[in-house]
């Protein structure tokens, strides 16, 4: 059993998926990490002397970073829709 803060998966992959049995398109895969980036940061708003989940969420920010350069570089419009969707920058 998950607890109440874990990250339903199936549902984010069922929500950006592309096509079917679709799992690690670019946008799935930053879905996923926001959704994980997001749960870190409320971790380290209780705990902030958590210096290795700190270390984790910056990587995978910068993972997240070139996923997203990657998407702008090979398909403008499927970049623009993904941080549309998930309400990145502003």
């Amino acid at each position: 059993m998950a607890s109440s803060t874990a990250i339903d998966k199936d549902k984010i992959i069922a929500e950006y998926k592309t096509k079917d049995g679709d799992t690690g398109s670019p946008e799935v895969q930053i879905a996923l990490l926001s959704a994980r980036i997001s749960h870190l940061t409320e971790h380290l708003r209780t705990h902030r002397k958590d210096f290795h989940t700190r270390r984790g969420l910056i990587q995978m920010t910068n993972k997240r970073r070139k996923l997203l350069n990657y998407l702008r570089k090979n398909d403008l419009e499927r970049y623009k829709n993904i941080i549309q969707r998930l309400g990145l920058r502003r």
